[in-house]
């Protein structure tokens, strides 16, 4: 399918909740979209346990014939959407590790940023809702489950642990793309980098990559195509995935 694909194809999506806020901009006034399923981004920590999920909902969609496509917003996610396959529909995916060189908008300019700034940790109204980013609400909320489970001493050593993941960072970069309540989330990372003692920016996102995968405009060099009978794979160059047989 060419990257002028004109009207788009009716689609399914599967959706880490991550993109929640900018999908919602993407998908505006997409009536070619039939199906969604969300997927929680905690998937991330378990790879295997993310692509057993994938694979049940494309799976799932065997045999429908009022799509043609399954657009997966995703990236290569620690190899978590590696070996997913249908047998009837093509899939589509972001050729990208994850999802902050798609909330980018170009693969090209996170790689820029990443050489420039390798000391970033990227924040977005997604992750910071999880509070899975580095900051004090984090903190927080590690405390009161560890404080569950464990003796006072151990609850610190625990949290101190946490604290060392982040020491290779100095800088929080808010990925803006204007969606409801962006000033707080803004304000939100900047508390976390004043906590962290760390260096704060405000980046301009762009749903150019993403608009282009819900819309059908799928280029070679941005999405990964698996026709029905392939398997996705992790590609180890700058491809970042392939396709193989089952």
């Amino acid at each position: 399918m060419s990257a002028t694909t004109d009207p788009p194809p009716p689609l399914a999506l599967i959706v880490c909740d991550v993109f929640e806020k900018e999908l919602a901009l993407a998908c505006s006034g997409a009536s070619h979209i039939i199906a969604v399923e969300t997927l929680e981004m905690g998937l991330h920590d378990h790879p295997d346990r993310l692509r057993a999920a994938l694979q049940q909902i494309v799976s799932g969609w065997e045999g429908r014939t009022d799509i043609q496509a399954i657009a997966m917003v995703y990236g290569l996610c620690g190899c978590g959407t590696a070996g997913i396959t249908s047998a009837s529909h093509r899939l589509v995916i972001p050729r990208s590790h994850d999802c902050r060189a798609v909330l980018l908008g170009d693969r090209a300019l996170f790689d820029r940023r990443q050489e420039a700034c390798p000391g970033c940790y990227y924040f977005t109204p997604g992750w910071n809702r999880a509070r899975r980013v580095p900051g004090p609400a984090r903190e927080e909320m590690l405390r009161a489950e560890y404080s569950n489970k464990y003796d006072p001493e151990d609850v610190e050593f625990l949290l101190e642990t946490d604290r060392e993941m982040w020491h290779s960072y100095n800088t929080a970069a808010y990925i803006d793309h204007g969606t409801p309540g962006t000033e707080n989330e803004a304000a939100f990372t900047r508390e976390c980098a004043d906590h962290l003692g760390w260096g704060f920016e405000r980046l301009q996102g762009d749903l150019s990559w993403l608009r282009d995968l819900v819309w059908g405009r799928w280029d070679a060099d941005r999405f990964q195509i698996i026709e029905p009978g392939q398997r996705m794979k992790h590609q180890p160059d700058a491809s970042i995935m392939g396709v193989e047989s089952p």
